[in-house]
């Protein structure tokens, strides 16, 4: 695929044409939607609850099967749900954690072990998880599915809000866009994290992302995101 050709698409500019004609309805009286939110850890959460809990009415689902060891996975959802507390959410903001599995995440893993960060792998664990959150929201009746995972700015936009798209028709609930990053959002989750003393993570959760975190600075090589792997799209 030749990449030149490639057009990025400004999901905040989509996301803030949705979010206007929220509030422009809830204003004459109309509830909050239902938003299905897949999120990862707390500080990339603590952004993305304070911007949308003013549109939306939130369940926040934490499913992350690829993070190990399980100390670490559970150190997650306990400051998830700390965050939720003590930043007065628990109002808006319904927790629910999915079913941990590890063995789900290796399975998707097989055979793309030795592969880099933001690579196929990571593509594949994006679908992974936003395929079991499109398919919650749907038995919910959400009025729309998403994840926190933009707000990184070591993931990739563009393949998480296609994979919505594609989930959206499959599983026939609305995607809500996002690059949370943009706005200064990333860097308000970081300020979040100060004030709240969030545990930010110094890897993505899995076990190559951490084998990758712990590699010299020095010998690492600049990683290139290649372009959205078209046959995975297509067997979403």
């Amino acid at each position: 695929m030749n990449t030149n050709n490639i057009q990025k698409v400004n999901y905040q500019k989509i996301l803030d044409k949705i979010t206007d004609k929220i509030e422009k309805k809830c204003a004459e009286g109309e509830n909050r939607p239902a938003l299905f939110l897949h999120a990862c850890c707390a500080p990339c959460s603590s952004y993305v609850l304070e911007y949308l809990t003013k549109y939306f009415k939130i369940t926040i689902f934490y499913y992350n099967p690829n993070i190990t060891p399980e100390t670490e996975y559970t150190k997650r959802v306990k400051e998830l749900q700390r965050f939720i507390h003590e930043a007065g959410y628990e109002e808006d903001v319904t927790f629910v954690e999915g079913d941990y599995d590890p063995q789900v995440f290796f399975d998707m893993a097989r055979g793309m072990e030795d592969l880099p960060e933001r690579g196929l792998r990571c593509y594949h664990c994006y679908a992974l998880r936003m395929e079991e959150a499109a398919k919650k929201a749907a038995e919910m009746g959400a009025d729309y599915f998403s994840t926190t995972l933009s707000i990184s700015p070591h993931k990739n936009a563009q393949w998480i809000n296609e994979i919505g798209e594609k989930l959206a028709d499959k599983y026939g609930v609305k995607h809500l866009p996002s690059d949370f990053k943009k706005k200064g959002g990333y860097l308000r989750s970081i300020a979040l994290s100060e004030e709240y003393h969030l545990y930010r993570q110094d890897y993505c959760g899995c076990v190559f992302s951490k084998r990758d975190s712990e590699v010299p600075k020095q010998t690492n090589s600049v990683i290139k995101i290649a372009p959205t792997p078209t046959r995975m799209l297509n067997n979403i």
